[in-house]
């Protein structure tokens, strides 16, 4: 019982002290999840000594990273807004998609030229070149975008979405990828062959069947969730919560035993009923959004300890070469292929290009080499831990002064958080909804809209505060207006505004 209890202390410590260290990234301008790798790292490192950390089973961290990535997936999912990714579908499809393979493809290229070079005595596969090229190709958006926030700052015009969408539909296709290239390195050190062309063309099959499963399951699943919300009214609200863990768990489970892929399932059911209406909606997002975060101080802090410092830094030749090629070469290149004809500048290209920091996920999928006993999958490791570190550091301290450079960075329009919390429960015959008030009402005073009169305005937001509406108050640019009423009556609301707008 005493040692469980010390277990549960120190592991409370780790996340304290992971969660307080967010409050300085703003402040270093760097991603507050690369702290969480360095409080991770240091107490697994022998800085401790005999008190130092350690995971004895790659398996365990494996699974603790999988289960990790799927609730983080499903919050990045649920807070995206349809309606802002619906321009940028097309690119942000091919970005996440032949992006990640091109981004693979030259990686791999380039380390195999590499490994001659550096390592000329020892033979390195080009599957495994391929390999660690495929692990590396996804990004992290919400690393730059907890920078930006941090500043204040947010990007100008479709960007800003664009990379959502890129980065939170990439790593089921990184995955994918490295799961494919580990059967490849496997199959040549089984047969002492290298695989032909043909081969590898089936990564395409296993692309167009293992994601359109996935997507399909997660809509299917999505809906059914919002079906279920609003149909089984539990008598405890917390259960509404419990419920929707379950659901993530068997949202991944259900694809992955149908050989689709789990995260893009995740993250297609996070879209669903993030923009799906039903009761506990609003609860249940801060519910998954806290989630999630302490899902990624847990991934990182446990990646961190994994990781070992002196062969980080045996890495780090190696591993500079391969970040510095993939930052300058590779992201760049694979972003000009994959938004030729897109409505996108060359401004807005070029900062594409370069804010493809990598997360998490890229150590995370390192774990599957060593479950499958990989050659030299812990060299490989630690590699890809100091590649993370470096763009990281590199590209999420110059974020800022390159958004700047090339006039990208707009004010960051921060979301009052309500002085009040609603939230339907289905209970009643009511319903709460937040609807921007239409250009040409602006100037009218709040009477003269001519809402349905099953409806009361409650509030009024305006810029950094609270207006208490009455009849003759003045609508003004950017207000936007709490409503309470019927279902029926805020759905003629919503219609009448959105017509309006």
């Amino acid at each position: 019982m005493e040692s469980l209890a010390a277990v549960l202390g120190v592991f409370a410590l780790l996340m304290l002290i992971s969660l307080l260290s967010s409050k300085l990234s703003g402040i270093i301008n760097m991603p507050c999840l690369l702290l969480f790798l360095v409080v991770g790292l240091v107490a697994g490192s022998n800085l401790l000594g005999q008190h130092k950390l350690m995971i004895d089973s790659t398996e365990t961290a494996n699974a603790i990273g999988t289960t990790a990535m799927a609730f983080i997936l499903f919050s990045g999912g649920f807070d995206t807004n349809f309606k802002s990714i619906r321009p940028v579908l097309v690119t942000g499809g091919i970005l996440s998609s032949l992006g990640v393979l091109l981004t693979a493809l030259f990686s791999g290229i380039f380390i195999k030229i590499l490994s001659l070079i550096l390592m000329p005595e020892d033979y390195i596969s080009f599957p495994w070149c391929l390999l660690l090229g495929s692990i590396i190709s996804s990004t992290d958006a919400a690393a730059v975008f907890s920078i930006l926030r941090s500043k204040s700052v947010s990007l100008t015009g479709n960007l800003q979405p664009l990379l959502e969408l890129e980065s939170g539909s990439n790593d089921p296709m990184a995955t994918l990828l490295t799961l494919f290239m580990i059967g490849m390195v496997k199959l040549e050190e089984s047969t002492g062959v290298s695989p032909s062309v043909y081969q590898y063309l089936y990564v395409i099959r296993d692309f167009l069947v293992k994601m359109s499963i996935g997507l399909l399951i997660g809509y299917l699943l999505g809906r059914a969730a919002v079906w279920l919300y609003n149909k089984i009214n539990f008598d405890y609200n917390g259960l509404y919560y419990a419920l929707g863990i379950v659901m993530i768990l068997i949202t991944f489970s259900a694809a992955e035993s149908c050989w689709g892929n789990g995260f893009m399932a995740v993250y297609a059911a996070g879209i669903v009923m993030g923009n799906s209406h039903f009761v506990f909606h609003n609860g249940l997002g801060r519910f998954c959004d806290g989630l999630a975060w302490i899902m990624q101080a847990i991934l990182f802090t446990m990646l961190g300890i994994m990781a070992e410092p002196s062969k980080v830094w045996e890495a780090k030749d190696f591993g500079l070469a391969v970040a510095l090629f993939l930052m300058v070469v590779a992201r760049p290149l694979a972003v000009a292929l994959c938004m030729i004809g897109s409505q996108f500048n060359m401004r807005e290209r070029l900062l594409t290009a370069w804010v493809g920091l990598r997360g998490g996920a890229p150590i995370m999928l390192a774990t599957f080499t060593m479950i499958h006993k990989v050659e030299d999958s812990s060299f490989l490791f630690h590699i890809i831990f100091f590649i993370v570190l470096m763009s990281v550091l590199v590209q999420g301290m110059t974020i800022m002064p390159l958004a700047n450079m090339l006039k990208l960075a707009g004010p960051l329009r921060r979301t009052l958080r309500m002085p009040l919390t609603f939230e339907e429960t289905g209970d009643a015959n009511s319903d709460f909804r937040e609807l921007p008030v239409p250009k040409d009402r602006i100037g009218q005073s709040l009477k003269d809209i001519h809402l349905p009169g099953g409806v009361l305005v409650l509030l009024i937001r305006r810029d950094d505060r609270f207006v208490v509406p009455r009849g003759n108050t003045t609508l003004e640019a950017n207000d936007v207006l709490t409503l309470m009423g019927t279902p029926e009556a805020i759905h003629e609301s919503e219609e009448q505004l959105s017509r309006e707008l």
